[in-house]
């Protein structure tokens, strides 16, 4: 898993020391919802998923460098909505503290820039569910192009069913948006 700079964060793996952190963002009952995931009830918790994510080569930890302190996660996934062996799907979580101060957009822009230049993806997909208007500024203002709507595609922790809003932007449309 590549290291990825930009000018306010580091994208890196998980480290087991940064479970505190990771902990107080995801014990936050408005954050782990909006993505589709139940809040964490305990430090266990938390430290038995960070486990994953540091075995994992898909998520990175968003580390804000003026603090030194991680306040997200962002991942590229296999695209379970696609069958397609080069797509992506891009997903990213950030600590309530820090909405609203651009740093998914940021983290969002490098992991799309990773994604077609280094692994030279196909397409690279986002969902929302249709409450989660931040998430939507964010994908808009990466440049994905809407898709359409998955109607009841999701059964989230709790057993609800949402519509996914799906997003996308090709290679193609990637370099054009670039100028490259």
């Amino acid at each position: 898993m590549k290291e990825i700079n930009t000018r306010r964060l580091l994208l890196r793996r998980f480290k087991l020391s940064d479970l505190g952190d990771f902990y107080e963002y995801a014990k936050n009952p408005n954050v782990g919802p909006n993505a589709g995931w139940d809040f964490h009830k305990s430090k266990e918790e938390s430290l038995s998923i960070l486990k994953n994510f540091i075995l994992s080569d898909e998520v990175w930890a968003i580390e804000l460098k003026s603090e030194n302190k991680v306040i997200g996660s962002i991942g590229l996934h296999k695209d379970r909505k696609r069958d397609n062996k080069d797509a992506k799907m891009l997903g990213y979580v950030l600590s309530e503290n820090y909405w609203g101060q651009g740093f998914a957009t940021e983290a969002s822009k490098a992991i799309i820039d990773y994604a077609f230049i280094e692994l030279s993806v196909d397409v690279l997909s986002v969902y929302h569910y249709p409450f989660n208007e931040r998430s939507k500024n964010v994908i808009l203002k990466c440049g994905f192009n809407h898709e359409g709507v998955l109607r009841k595609a999701t059964i989230t922790y709790d057993g609800k069913v949402y519509d996914d809003c799906c997003y996308s932007m090709t290679r193609e449309e990637y370099f054009l948006q670039r100028g490259l």
